[in-house]
């Protein structure tokens, strides 16, 4: 039974009997039923929304399979990691099959070189470069795809990160 369920039960015994039944106040009883928090979507990383999707139509089997093939599992770095990093991650999997969920946008940076001011920006054919006129955000994983992961370990260069 859900939530509207029972409100609709409750108000078929309010409307059955009276607004009291047995000294019980019905509308006060719906009052609190509607206070009851809804399940929430999941928040996951994108690459588990990607292994969900995949293996979401038999999740129970596919499940069962990552955990009885943990050491072929250390492959997928990624996804290994977050398996052995997060608490629960099978309730986690779970839930997102039963409550929905959401994909966490990936951290932004924006990107300065502290002597000179120059931004790292983006042209409109995805080349990065530094500019005075033009600031980019980036996630990590674009910077260091692009031959810049070097700026996170640089002094002389300042990161900030920003919600986009």
């Amino acid at each position: 039974m859900n939530k509207q369920e029972l409100i609709d039960y409750c108000n078929v015994l309010k409307e059955s009997k009276s607004r009291f039944i047995n000294c019980i106040d019905v509308d006060r009883i719906i009052d609190k039923i509607k206070q009851l928090d809804e399940p929430k979507p999941v928040k996951v990383p994108p690459l588990v929304s990607v292994w969900y999707r995949i293996n979401k139509d038999n999740l129970d089997k596919n499940i069962a399979y990552l955990c009885s093939n943990w050491e072929k599992s250390k492959n997928d770095d990624a996804l290994f990691n977050w398996m052995s990093n997060t608490d629960n991650f099978i309730q986690i999997l779970v839930n997102m099959h039963q409550f929905g969920y959401e994909v966490e946008k990936e951290k932004q940076y924006l990107v300065k070189i502290k002597a000179t001011k120059h931004y790292l920006a983006k042209d409109g054919n995805g080349k990065i470069f530094f500019s005075l006129a033009f600031k980019g955000y980036f996630t990590k994983k674009e910077l260091e795809e692009a031959g810049f992961g070097w700026v996170f370990d640089c002094p002389g260069i300042e990161i900030e990160e920003v919600e986009v």
